[in-house]
């Protein structure tokens, strides 16, 4: 599928935001080289679907990073990465078997499309024509409704490019689908470079204006999948402001600063911090579920924005996004209903999520960056894991 090459940068005057960068990460060192630099995706079964599909897992390693993905959701499996000591663990939460995934994951590791994040009610109205997709979050849409692009079989084409080697998936979502209009392509190419950083390049066009926020939706925990709690993790955001939800979890439109609250990670702190502090916005999330307003803004090149550690293992990630917002979630609604890939059960605050995205019902808040998409231009954005210890 060749995409147009014009690209979307819309709203970032609307945000009003300074850039701003944090500092680098070390990147992890090792791995078995493919003659090109990488080394060729493996393909093997994982399962059929109840209408007879078949879901197919694709291994690749690359500069001391290991990772597993599925054609179901575009879900990445495992992500396994070296300790101080160069031990590997696997850092991303999930499942071993398909049918978990079909009918039960909170998103384990999933590509998210068409809109991630929430819009109120299921409603928006663009250049004057009133939508209403699926609902699926009580009163409000989820990560595109309750098909969305995380139950979705993607097309893979394994590559190898230069040093680097990764995986395109691909998907076509007809006009209608969950109620969205317009018939959306997308391509989401996941890259796993020399340095072994975790590279995803998303793009789409569309044939009818619609609204588009992609994300990947992996839960980090760097000491381990089944270690348990990530409230010892220490974690920096380069995001001065956020956006404040109602009880629905719905931004109100405000963009709030963080000084002076639970929100500020301006400065590196542990996650459990201030995350039962009686503050309104974590009543609501039931800890942290909420949007950061970065301080760069939109920008051309991906930009670092957050890095997260494990003191224990000493692995570390710094995430650099292309992106205007970060979701970050600190595993609220695990409820101990899960058994992960480990054999643990998933507990509250065992994982965190960074979404890198567009600001949540951003349809319904003019204010915020434009997340609409028109014929003729290509959505497109970078975010990019980079691990050390």
């Amino acid at each position: 599928m060749e995409l147009n090459r014009r690209t979307v940068i819309a709203g970032a005057a609307a945000a009003g935001i300074a850039a701003t960068t944090l500092g680098g990460t070390a990147h992890a060192t090792g791995g078995t080289a493919h003659p090109t630099g990488g080394r060729t995706p493996v393909r093997k079964p994982f399962g059929t679907l109840a209408d007879g599909t078949e879901v197919h897992s694709w291994s690749l390693s690359n500069g001391g990073t290991r990772l597993k993905v599925l054609s179901y959701g575009g879900i990445v499996q495992s992500l396994e990465i070296p300790d101080r000591h160069g031990r590997y663990e696997n850092v991303s939460l999930g499942f071993d078997d398909l049918a978990d995934y079909v009918a039960k994951s909170p998103y384990f590791g999933a590509l998210i499309g068409r809109f991630g994040n929430r819009i109120g009610k299921g409603r928006f109205t663009l250049d004057g024509t009133a939508h209403q997709i699926d609902v699926n979050d009580g009163e409000n849409t989820l990560h595109g409704g309750s098909r969305g692009f995380d139950k979705r079989v993607w097309d893979v084409e394994p590559f190898t490019k230069g040093s680097d080697v990764g995986l395109r998936l691909y998907h076509t979502s007809v006009d209608g689908e969950m109620g969205y209009p317009g018939t959306l392509r997308v391509k989401v190419t996941y890259t796993l470079t020399r340095h072994g950083d975790w590279r995803i390049d998303y793009e789409a066009t569309t044939d009818r204006a619609t609204v588009v926020n992609l994300t990947s939706h992996v839960y980090w925990n760097l000491a381990g999948e089944d270690s348990g709690s990530i409230h010892g993790h220490q974690l920096k955001i380069a995001g001065s402001r956020y956006t404040p939800v109602d009880s629905g979890l719905i931004p109100t439109g405000e963009l709030a600063r963080v000084a002076g609250t639970p929100f500020d990670f301006r400065r590196t702190k542990t996650v459990g911090e201030d995350i039962r502090v009686a503050h309104q916005q974590l009543l609501y999330g039931q800890g942290f579920d909420h949007n950061w307003v970065l301080d760069k803004g939109i920008t051309a090149a991906p930009v670092p924005v957050a890095t997260l550690r494990d003191p224990s293992s000493g692995r570390t990630m710094t995430i650099s996004t292309t992106e205007p917002g970060l979701q970050f979630y600190s595993g609220n609604f695990l409820d101990g209903t899960l058994v992960g890939s480990g054999g643990t059960v998933y507990r509250q605050g065992d994982a965190l999520c960074l979404e890198t995205q567009h600001f949540p019902d951003s349809p319904n808040k003019p204010s915020f960056p434009s997340t609409v998409l028109r014929p003729g231009q290509t959505y497109r954005t970078t975010t990019v894991h980079s691990f050390g210890r």
